[in-house]
């Protein structure tokens, strides 16, 4: 019997974020491998092609951010010799969340006549319905809506592993910084407005802290060439008093945090890991002793900054330095937050970054000199050039 047929949900021309949530059930009792997520993210993306065969190029390889993320496959499971059991008996579910205003579209457009089955190499699951599980918005709604948001808490919960990737690595933990930079990645890549990341990064160093968390790792298969522990778990996420001082950084924290549900955490977020709720919703017995209000928060020394506290730009050869000055202020100028000293040092490494290219040197002689790493001085000559070239 083919699915029930349901009434299209209006989707808004402007939608820049949604997901979606199917039902499944198999076709018949099939067993699959570990990293069937690799079979489901194949699938989709034939979806997309079958239809837009451009908006697939561009989501399989045309931008350092994927427009997607997948989950896994959510349900009684039962795994075993590293393969999954899918029964006819049971019902599973399944999300696809939508990051940019095209893919929403093209979502909007597979509804009106979605496919019956999902078709994998393992087996086939027979698509029963489909609901909205994240609504439609917007990275302005959400921009706007954090500048004074209704929740205050700063909690999330990841519901599959979870893990980063560091110095070829991987890196099984909640740091802030990790959390936090993986979501403006995405952000500045998809959102009209964009923030420094390593500006950013050092405002998050500087004044988010960890309150409190309940998690644990896990291994899980990412893929067909091995395994990556991640964590799952909750961690709720607190504010230095410091940080008031960058109030656009409080809201741009805000936004991050409702965006986590679409966008997922760390890397391989569209092979299901990384799932991420706003909130903090593990079992609150283990809390029945310790309050949130009870969690000190670190004691800041006040200390004024001093020149060795500031990232060094080595000195450039004296034929460009004239250049390098040049570009200093121009960049400067284009800056739409100019207070403290933040703007300023942004504008002297981007200027450095350009001054040397323009000698001939390359980004990896740039980022030795400099003591960068390789992927900032590549971020940062891409969008300083964009900003010499709009003038």
């Amino acid at each position: 019997m083919p699915p029930k047929r349901q009434p299209i949900l209006p989707i808004p021309s402007t939608t820049d974020l949604i997901a979606l949530t199917l039902t499944l059930q198999p076709e018949s009792d099939f067993r699959a491998p570990t990293h069937y997520t690799t079979e489901l993210h194949s699938w989709f993306l034939n979806q997309v092609r079958l239809t837009n065969p451009e908006l697939s190029a561009y989501l399989h390889d045309g931008q350092s951010e994927k427009a997607f993320s997948l989950s896994s496959i959510t349900g009684n499971l039962q795994s075993q010799n590293r393969s999954i059991t899918f029964s006819t008996t049971e019902q599973y579910q399944w999300s696809i969340a939508a990051l940019t205003q095209s893919v929403c579209d093209w979502l909007q457009n597979w509804l009106r006549k979605p496919p019956q089955t999902i078709q994998l190499r393992s087996g086939i699951f027979k698509i029963q319905s489909w609901q909205i599980s994240l609504p439609a918005t917007t990275y302005e709604t959400i921009w706007s809506a954090a500048e004074n948001p209704s929740q205050t808490e700063l909690s999330l919960t990841f519901t599959t592993p979870t893990s980063f990737r560091k110095r070829s690595n991987h890196m099984p933990l909640p740091i802030p910084e990790n959390i936090f930079q993986s979501y403006l990645r995405r952000w500045n890549d998809f959102a009209h407005l964009e923030f420094e990341l390593e500006e950013f990064r050092e405002w998050i160093n500087e004044c988010v802290v960890i309150l409190r968390h309940d998690i644990r790792s896990l291994k899980t298969q990412a893929g067909k060439q091995g395994s990556v522990t991640g964590f799952v778990g909750a961690v709720q996420f607190g504010l230095t008093p410091k940080a008031k001082n960058e109030p656009e950084y409080v809201q741009l924290i805000h936004s991050l945090i409702a965006c986590a549900p679409y966008f997922g955490t760390g890397h391989k977020v569209t092979f299901g890991l990384g799932q991420t709720q706003a909130g903090w919703f593990v079992d609150r017995a283990i809390e029945k002793d310790v309050k949130p209000t009870q969690v000190e928060r670190p004691i800041e020394k006040k200390v004024k900054p001093t020149q060795s506290d500031r990232p060094k730009v080595k000195p450039i050869q004296s034929e460009v330095s004239h250049r390098q000055n040049e570009l200093k202020e121009f960049f400067f100028s284009r800056k739409k937050r100019r207070g403290g000293e933040r703007a300023e040092k942004a504008a002297e490494v981007w200027a450095a970054i350009v001054a040397r290219q323009e000698a001939g040197k390359t980004i990896p002689e740039i980022a030795a000199e400099l003591e960068l790493a390789y992927d900032t001085v590549k971020q940062y000559s891409k969008r300083a050039r964009k900003v010499l070239e709009e003038g």
